[in-house]
Order: structure tokens, then sequence, then C-alpha cells
């Protein structure tokens, strides 16, 4: 199948899908795009099964389209750039130690907590899995997705604290969960040993090398941005495409340099979105052109997105044992989500004035997504792919289902109840 079918045919899908949500299911957009490929995915596999027609053409339609390929090199820069472009740099800062600590050490902690609950509940049932398989798995598993949380907190009354930093977490955390993947997977590939100096050396050119190259070419942007406002010219499709090339070009480059892709564009994102703020009032015709522009891309890479997500089902191995390790994992998943959030955040009230959160909506808004699929997707060959990659979807789905339509619930409970946001 050529690129330009498979394009073709998601568009469709995801027009039809869009157009079933919007006056039958009327779900937030995401989750009910998902739901709506989901079952449509189900039912071809039913058809097929008792015979009344063939996959091939759907199986054929997702392998080509790559999943694991279009996400973590084409989707994900866009999405992170429209996604940090938005938020309010204010409100990030005034929680910046939280959210540094929330997608960092907290994102260590959740992967090889997850890890090893998984690699010990799965012992005792004589569910034999590598002890660094199992923490790959945390790795997939632990990062919150941005693209998710961004636009259920914008529906929900979170409370502006919550909101910030839970924003705050899933924008950078990605970053940090690839880079403990490729750690991990280089371990189990036997290509190198974990040592402390080596993950600190790793970590750091990852991070420190992204964010400098975020900020530079968050500030080239600006500057050429600016010389077009100041001439005054009517130039809002050239700052669209300015914007355009930094996320393609600088997430290119940051593979080319080998630091990280994702913060990167997340970092450009937050630049351009304060130095926006900056800008005379003559630009604001461009702001809001060019914001526009980046919503209406965020909006439709969402919503192919999600059809692919629900598409995924169809080239899965659902061999029973696998089904019940998926199951099993949603609650350790979450009990290791709540550890990694609410005893190290509970120990730092004593060391410094941080925000008072709720750790059960800190826990329940920890929703899972692409990016966890993709990395698992781009898992090589082994004894245990088959196992996580489906562990790993049915945890997705749980969460984006469940959680994603519970949230807002949960939340006014919350509320309701008097605890903390």
């Amino acid at each position: 199948m050529d690129l330009f079918a498979v394009f073709t045919i998601l568009m469709t899908l995801t027009a039809v899908f869009s157009f079933f949500n919007e006056v039958f299911l009327k779900l937030p957009t995401t989750i009910g795009i998902m739901l709506a490929s989901l079952a449509a995915s189900l039912f071809i596999l039913v058809a097929g099964y008792f015979g009344f027609g063939h996959v091939h053409w759907a199986v054929d339609l997702v392998t080509a389209a790559d999943f694991d390929h279009l996400m973590m090199n084409g989707m994900l820069s866009f999405l992170l750039f429209a996604g940090a472009s938005t938020v309010n740099l204010d409100d990030l800062g005034e929680y910046k130690g939280t959210i540094a600590y929330l997608a960092t050490l907290g994102m260590i902690i959740a992967t090889f907590l997850t890890g090893l609950v998984i690699w010990w509940v799965f012992g005792l049932l004589g569910i034999n899995i590598p002890l660094v398989y199992a923490l790959i798995f945390g790795a997939i598993i632990s990062p919150i997705d941005a693209i998710v949380v961004l636009k259920l907190f914008r529906r929900v009354n979170a409370g502006k604290t919550l909101e910030s930093i839970i924003t705050g977490e899933s924008l950078f955390n990605d970053a940090v969960a690839v880079v403990i993947f490729v750690l991990l997977l280089d371990v189990a590939s036997g290509e190198t040993t974990l040592t402390g100096i080596d993950i600190g050396k790793f970590f750091l050119k990852e991070a420190v090398g992204g964010l400098l190259l975020g900020v530079s070419l968050g500030y080239l942007s600006y500057r050429m941005i600016l010389e077009i406002v100041v001439r005054g010219k009517e130039g809002s499709i050239v700052v669209a495409l300015i914007t355009l090339a930094l996320v393609s070009g600088g997430y290119s480059l940051a593979e080319l340099l080998d630091v990280s892709g994702p913060l990167t564009c997340v970092v450009a994102g937050l630049f351009l979105a304060r130095r926006r703020r900056l800008m005379p009032s003559s630009a604001d015709h461009i702001r809001s052109y060019v914001g526009s522009f980046w919503e209406i891309i965020d909006d439709v890479l969402n919503a192919v997105l999600f059809v692919l997500i629900g598409l995924e089902v169809l080239i899965l191995d659902f061999e029973k044992s696998y089904i019940i390790c998926g199951l099993l994992a949603i609650p350790l998943i979450t009990f290791a989500r709540f550890v990694s959030v609410e005893f190290p955040l509970v120990l730092l009230r004593y060391v410094r004035k941080i925000p008072n959160l709720s750790g059960f909506i800190m826990t329940w808004s920890g929703i899972r997504g692409g990016v966890s699929i993709a990395l698992a997707l781009s898992l090589p060959d082994s004894q245990e792919r088959d196992l996580i990659v489906l562990m790993t979807y049915i945890v997705v789905v749980f969460s984006i289902l469940v959680q994603g339509l519970t949230l807002e619930n949960a939340v006014k409970w919350n509320n309701k109840k008097g605890n903390p946001h």
C-alpha cells in the first residue's frame, strides 16, 4: 500500500469517526474517535473470524502506517510544540521545582518501581519476565501523555495549581522516558552496562543538549518573526512556515546531534510562547493567525493519532496469558504512579514549600497514550516483545477510556470533599 493511499484512508476514517463522535457519541473528541476506531477494528476482526470478510487490507493499512516511526519521528514533535506554545509560562514557572521533580526523579522512580512490582508479582504467579524487560515496560508505561492530558484538563475545573503541574510534567516526561527506554534497551541487548557515571553523562547530553538546542532555535525563529513584525509586513503565512521549519528541522537536527528531540520541541515552543507576548500590538494579527494554525494542526494530528491507536488492535497478538498480564498490570501501574507521586512529595514538604496536591487526582490524571504504544512497538524482536506490546496497549486503552472519561467526575468528587488541588 503506497503512502498516498495510507494518507487518504486515514484521513477518511478520521473524518468519519469524528463525525460519528460529534453527532452520536458526544464524548471528548480524542476519546470518542479512539472508541469509534477501536469498535470498527473489533468489528473487522469479528467479521473476519466468522468468514464475512478479509482483514488483510486493514492489517496492511496499519502496517504501512508504521505507527512507532510515524509517532516518534513525525507527529510527536508537532504535538509537543503545539501543546507547549499554548502554555502559560508564568504558571509553569510558579511550580517549576515540583514540575522538575515529577518529570525527572518522579519519572525515574515510577519506571523502576513499576518494573520491580511487575517483575515480583508476575514471578509469584509463575509468569517469568526478565527484570530488565520489566524495567523497560516501566519506562514505556510511566510517562503521562501530554496530548491527552492537555485536552482533558481544559475541560475540567481542576484548579490552576494542579493543571499547571500536570501539564508541565506531561510535556517534559516524554523526553525523560525516551532516554530511560534507550538506556535500558542497550542493557537488554548487552551493548552497555548501567553505571552511575554513564547514566549521568547520557542524561546530561540528552537533557542539556535538547535544552540548549531548543532555546537556540526558538531564539533564531523569534528574531526572524520579529524582523517581519518590525518591517510591518503581512507575514502571517511566513511566520507559520518558520514555526513549521522550527519543529521539523529542530527535531531532525536533534536526532543528528544525539540530543533529545522531544525536549528540543517543548523548549522551543515554550520560548516562543513567552516571547510572543512581548511583541508589539501590531503583531496581534500574526499571533492570532499562527495560534489558529497550530490549533488546527494539533486537533487534526490528535484525531489521526487516536484513529491509529484504535486500529493497532488489528495487529496485536491476543494470547490469553498476555491479556491476563495486561489486566494485572493496570492496578500495579496505578499503585506505582501513586507511590512515585505521593510519598516523595510528602517528604519534600519538610524540606521546601511545595503545593499541597491530591495524590488521588495526581494518580488518576496520569493518563498514558500514543508515546507508550510507539515505544512498545519500536522494541526489537524478542520473546518478551509481544507480551510488552499487548500489556502496553491494554493499559493505554484502559487509561484513555476509563481514566479519561471519569477524570472530570473524579475532580468534582475531590473538590466536594475539600481535598487539595
